[in-house]
């Protein structure tokens, strides 16, 4: 089962990432990294990495405004890497560099990291306690972790939300809640130091949602009505709260 979800996430990435303007439209938001940049407990010669990194959103520019870092981006995007290293170079990035991973077993040494970020990547991750406790592993004492990723509204019991993301075969497994990060975090010894709660507002190509139709029919109108639904000719748009939380690995963890 893991096996499948993570090809079927690399397949769809990959394609995702060569379409460029599309995807960029899907998750780039100035606003919202600018809040995460500032959220982040930044100091010079931290070893920082970018879980889920894609095309590099996060890791770029994190390396170009703060040169005093070192970046690594992992992710599980093949080609879109190679893409990246080569833009690194092209723009003089040499505190940057990027690793092929699939997030269940990251390939470092245990406390490499002083701060491990992720955004809009966890929801793809079929292990996410193994994933979260390999975080954990990696982070330094007192290391930070934190994550920003799309939560279910209050009263979606039924799972809408993973149900439309599931209509798109692209490695979905589940979203969270904030009070479900807290324990999941909590289990590996991350303690929540700060929080904010961002939207996004996203496109996916109509033609690539199949069901949709049928999977409407299934669940509460007002439930659906909560997302901000809306089915134009070419593209659908929904709305999803996004929880940004910043946790820091506990002195005396058990790593």
């Amino acid at each position: 089962m893991h096996t499948d979800s993570i090809q079927a996430a690399r397949s769809s990435f990959e394609a995702s990432f060569s379409e460029g303007s599309f995807y960029n439209r899907q998750t780039q938001d100035q606003a919202h990294l600018d809040a995460i940049l500032a959220v982040l407990p930044l100091r010079s010669g931290m070893q920082v990495l970018d879980l889920g990194t894609g095309s590099g959103y996060l890791a770029f520019a994190l390396s170009a405004q703060h040169p005093e870092l070192t970046v690594t981006g992992l992710d599980i995007a093949e080609k879109t890497l190679e893409q990246n290293r080569i833009r690194a170079e092209a723009e003089h990035l040499h505190n940057l560099d990027f690793v092929i991973g699939n997030g269940m077993t990251l390939p470092f040494a245990d406390a490499a990291f002083d701060l491990v970020i992720t955004r809009y990547s966890l929801h793809h991750f079929p292990d996410i306690r193994g994933s979260i406790a390999q975080v954990r592993r990696i982070l330094k004492p007192e290391g930070a972790f934190f994550l920003s990723d799309p939560a279910p509204n209050p009263g979606d019991e039924n799972g809408f939300a993973d149900a439309y993301m599931r209509l798109k075969p692209d490695g979905h497994i589940r979203f969270y809640t904030a009070e479900e990060w807290h324990a999941i975090c909590g289990e590996n010894g991350l303690l929540l130091q700060n929080s904010f709660e961002s939207r996004i507002r996203f496109p996916r190509k109509k033609a690539q949602m199949h069901g949709l139709d049928t999977l409407l029919k299934q669940f509460d109108r007002q439930v659906i009505a909560g997302y901000g639904l809306e089915i134009g000719e070419t593209e659908v748009w929904i709305t999803e709260r996004v929880s940004n939380l910043l946790f820091r690995a506990e002195k005396d963890g058990r790593y």
